[in-house]
């Protein structure tokens, strides 16, 4: 991992992708213990809790082992019905994070509509419509995008404690969301639904800015279920 720049941006996504890459490279072999958390927060110079995250997500996709009191480890592969594992694996991570997603903005939505200003509407506006403009581009351009519009709604909402949760979520839901635009068929297509939020925050309606948010992440969670149940 010697010489690697990390960008600006998202960090967890970034330092998941350094580990798994290397883990695919064989830079560690199947069953070799890796670094301490500390000792790969200097080398990568980053935080502990920003490794153990991006630790945490190798864990749930299968990559790495935790052994309690002993170390972490790479893991076998799982050699038969890897690629149906790994679906199952990355649905539960976005499936899980869209939850929290709901349960956080919809409750920013109905609280930015009463609190926002005409100026902030005009910034909003203008960040929706990159955010459609990036729509057919690559997915992380269109992700980030996506995420800067989202964070200005949760801003709008003027409560530090939902901006922080969203923040503490965000490189999570980054990876989650570029995985999910790169790796699921016919995505519903929410912008409609986008539109609608700015729509009822410019009215104040907030009980209409909440039915934009469920309208825009529930279609997304239902085909998440839907795709897991068949499996």
């Amino acid at each position: 991992m010697t010489g690697h720049v990390l960008r600006s941006g998202p960090l967890v996504p970034q330092l998941e992708q350094v580990l798994r890459d290397r883990i695919d490279s064989g830079g560690w072999d199947v069953g070799e213990r890796l670094p301490s958390e500390a000792d790969l927060a200097a080398e990568l110079g980053v935080g502990r809790s920003s490794v153990r995250e991006a630790v945490r997500l190798l864990v749930r996709d299968g990559l790495l082992d935790v052994r309690h009191g002993v170390g972490t480890f790479v893991a076998e592969p799982v050699e038969t019905a890897e690629p149906a594992l790994e679906q199952l694996l990355r649905r539960a991570r976005v499936l899980e994070v869209l939850e929290v997603r709901r349960a956080l903005e919809t409750e920013a939505a109905r609280l930015a509509a009463d609190r926002a200003r005409p100026e902030d509407i005009a910034e909003i506006r203008e960040q929706v419509a990159d955010r459609h403009t990036r729509q057919s581009g690559g997915a992380d351009a269109f992700v980030t995008a996506d995420l800067e519009f989202h964070r200005s709604v949760v801003v709008l909402a003027g409560n530090s404690v939902l901006t922080a949760l969203f923040d503490s979520v965000r490189p999570v839901l980054h990876t989650a969301l570029v995985e999910m635009v790169d790796n699921e068929p016919e995505l519903p297509d929410t912008g409609e639904a986008h539109d609608a939020l700015v729509d009822a925050l410019e009215a104040g309606d907030g009980a209409a800015a909440v039915a934009a948010t469920v309208a825009n992440l529930d279609p997304m969670i239902a085909k998440l279920r839907e795709g897991r149940n068949a499996e």
